[in-house]
């Protein structure tokens, strides 16, 4: 994130916003760039791919389901953006960590130890750590104690949207985000790569919920898609992986998605559909001839 703030700081806060006399190293000036950074980045990337997804991936015949609320892509919308500010005040902590360099981000390729191959390796190690603490927190989180309060606010779009990848409450929004920020503190990882991991698991959480379910064959049961993540808005105790379907399989909850079997969403609105164009039957009037 040091990246992105040196950034702003030369093209944007030290000419434009802060006096010349608050250095760019002050903590607290550090924290107000971080928190206006941290939620103008999340509006963007929140706007820009899931409207590219409402507008072009999402089939739009899901909203004839009737578990699709009225108004939902509003609501979807007001919740994401009013949750936004408040997921992103420990992120901002855990950013200003990383600034401040207690993380184990590093700048050059060349001289660190590991080369070009951490760089790639790290890609997937990323990957399978997150997928893993996220699969457990999930979980967690599902648990009677945790679910009414936290996230079951979540749960309340049963056939999603793309706007709904964000519409969290602030806790469970930042609990199932916190391993992508663990990760760097405990590993080595390349600073571009971080913020390129970072914006592409955004797009994932679009893409988990944008309604298209097509997946190459071979993976279907491997990779964790918008198939096996709207089977888990609509029954609940199954599916909690974020990219594979690993943990689901190793923690006994993995299903098969309905749509996969013919019998999702898409299936029955266009079941619906049929029965609507379907023609009334003619009444008989069952009268004798006399």
């Amino acid at each position: 994130m040091d990246l992105v703030l040196n950034s702003a700081d030369y093209y944007f806060f030290t000419p434009y916003v802060y006096s010349a006399s608050w250095s760019e190293d002050n903590a607290f000036r550090q924290l107000i760039s971080l928190f206006i950074i941290t939620n103008l980045g999340a509006l963007v990337i929140y706007f820009v791919f899931g409207g590219l997804s409402y507008y072009f991936v999402f089939d739009h015949s899901l909203m004839k389901h009737p578990q699709f609320l009225e108004n939902q892509v509003q609501r979807e919308i007001k919740f994401s953006v009013k949750s936004m500010p408040w997921i992103s005040v420990p992120t901002v902590a855990l950013f200003f960590a990383e600034v401040r360099g207690y993380s184990r981000l590093y700048d050059d390729i060349y001289s660190s130890p590991y080369g070009w191959f951490g760089v790639i390796f790290s890609m997937f190690s990323f990957l399978f750590f997150t997928d893993m603490c996220i699969y457990w927190i999930h979980r967690f989180l599902h648990h009677k104690l945790f679910y009414k309060r936290f996230h079951k606010p979540h749960h309340l779009w049963k056939v999603t949207t793309p706007f709904a990848s964000h519409a969290f409450h602030p806790v469970d929004g930042f609990m199932q985000s916190l391993p992508y920020h663990i990760y760097p503190f405990l590993f080595p990882l390349h600073k571009l790569t971080y913020l390129g991991l970072y914006i592409f698991v955004n797009i994932w959480t679009v893409s988990i919920h944008d309604g298209d379910y097509r997946v190459p064959k071979f993976l279907e049961h491997s990779i964790n898609g918008s198939a096996h993540h709207t089977d888990h808005h609509l029954f609940f105790d199954y599916n909690y992986g974020q990219y594979f379907t690993l943990w689901d399989k190793i923690g006994g909850s993995y299903k098969n998605p309905s749509s996969f079997e013919g019998n999702g969403p898409h299936a029955l609105c266009k079941k619906l559909e049929e029965e609507n164009q379907k023609p009334p039957k003619s009444l008989s009037t069952g009268k004798k001839m006399m």
